[in-house]
């Protein structure tokens, strides 16, 4: 079961989506917004802030399937939602229009919590009996959090950007460009960082944050996050300066470390949206087969797939084996761990020039998952091609192999099959139609 995460229902962007009033659900067991912002307690902080990590855990799985599905990691066999195989994957020249489930719920569970963090932020001044170190930990975890959460939204979006400001929801602030959004981010984490390098934490985590629940190692968290901010802005020597403050360890015996969201059975818990259960032909999630066909021998990550029985095809599309990544409905699922840290420092340190320091680090996943020692060439092409590879595998169905195939240019039919005459491979979504300004 969860623990120590009380479930705040804050609607927030619920009702920016919806044009609704944000008090126009009365709850006597949910603070409303005028109590947050005008008559603000410490024990409603701790409920906001316990609240952020209960709604980061939302929209993980339209998430996955959207990117899993644009960057040919996956197809999500869907009988409740034939797009799933059509719209997200292309098919017949399809565009994206914004208005996919996969996009809009994942939007709708961000901005949920960006919302919780800016009542957090709001209310702190306003709030009696707290010392300066304690409004410090609330401001270093909800900024994080802000950052964490856009950071989601940005990628999705990609050249479109992303708002920023919801702080009023009669007058949203406008959707910066890319870049400025990257830079904003940077910037909610780097205050973050500042803010708990003198702070307190008077409320609990769950038991996802074993080992980051203190302000020291909420920071290094918060500079991994950066550190993952960093690469998508090309900014790589600054990625290799915020690992330094970060939980990286250069340790095969280390890289499932990191903090989780936790999910479980009963109330209003939610399950790990991304676990199927095995061999079920209604609801299933297919690798693509070129991740089948594309592994190096001896690579045991081949066991986060499962060899399925009656391989049925749906809408002409059709896979081997099928998603074994989750051992059942309540496994955690990280947000950054270890081993994505050990190949950012590996591709910083090959877009650097320094490339034994990275062979090391790709070495250390290498020889992790039951392959030898990297023996290609120490090119810089030969190198990236080896990193990508490793992420593919490592970070399968998480959510990140689009973002990295687009920014080394191959989110295209040049690098991905064309699974179907006339599919075409999407780069990025366009903002919702209720969200253009």
């Amino acid at each position: 079961m969860m623990k120590n995460i009380k479930k705040l229902k804050i609607f927030g962007i619920v009702c920016l989506l919806f044009s609704c009033s944000l008090d126009e659900v009365p709850d006597p067991n949910q603070p409303g917004v005028e109590g947050v912002l005008n008559n603000p307690t410490q024990e409603t902080l701790n409920f906001l802030i316990q609240g952020l990590e209960s709604k980061a855990r939302s929209g993980v799985g339209g998430f996955i399937t959207a990117t899993g599905s644009i960057a040919r990691e996956l197809y999500d066999f869907n009988a409740s939602d034939p797009t799933t195989t059509a719209t997200l994957i292309g098919k017949d020249g399809a565009i994206l229009t914004g208005s996919e489930p996969q996009l809009t719920g994942t939007m709708f569970a961000r901005y949920q919590a960006v919302k919780n963090a800016d009542f957090v932020l709001d209310a702190l001044p306003d709030t009696p009996g707290i010392s300066t170190e304690q409004s410090n930990g609330y401001r270093g975890v909800a900024l994080t959090y802000r950052a964490l959460m856009l950071l989601d939204v940005l990628n999705l979006l990609g050249d479109n950007g992303v708002r920023l400001d919801i702080t009023d929801p009669n007058n949203l602030g406008p959707f910066v460009g890319r870049a400025e959004g990257f830079q904003a981010l940077r910037g909610f984490l780097d205050d973050g960082f500042q803010a708990l390098q003198n702070a307190e934490f008077s409320f609990e985590f769950s038991a996802g944050f074993e080992g980051f629940n203190t302000p020291a190692t909420f920071a290094q968290f918060n500079r991994a996050v950066a550190a993952r901010v960093a690469i998508y802005q090309e900014d790589y020597a600054g990625a290799l300066t915020l690992l330094q403050d970060s939980f990286l360890t250069l340790d095969a015996a280390n890289l499932t470390v990191g903090p989780k969201r936790i999910y479980a059975q009963g109330g209003t818990e939610l399950l790990n949206p991304i676990f199927k259960a095995p061999q079920q032909s209604g609801d299933q999630l297919i690798v693509h087969n070129r991740f089948i066909t594309d592994i190096q021998a001896g690579d045991t990550r081949i066991n986060k797939f499962r060899l399925r029985d009656d391989p049925v095809p749906r809408d002409d599309l059709n896979g081997t084996h099928e998603i074994n990544l989750y051992a059942s409905a309540t496994s955690p699922i990280d947000h950054i761990r270890n081993e994505e840290l050990i190949l950012i420092y590996a591709e910083a340190n090959i877009q650097e020039g320094n490339f034994a320091d990275a062979i090391t680090a790709l070495n250390i996943i290498r020889n992790a998952y039951g392959l030898g020692d990297y023996a290609g060439a120490m090119t810089e092409g030969e190198l990236i091609d080896e990193m990508l590879y490793n992420r593919s595998y490592s970070f399968w169905a998480e959510g990140q192999t689009m973002f990295d195939l687009r920014r080394y240019n191959r989110l295209s039919l040049t690098f991905l099959p064309a699974d179907r005459p006339g599919d075409i491979v999407h780069t990025q979504f366009p903002i919702p139609p209720f969200e253009v300004q």
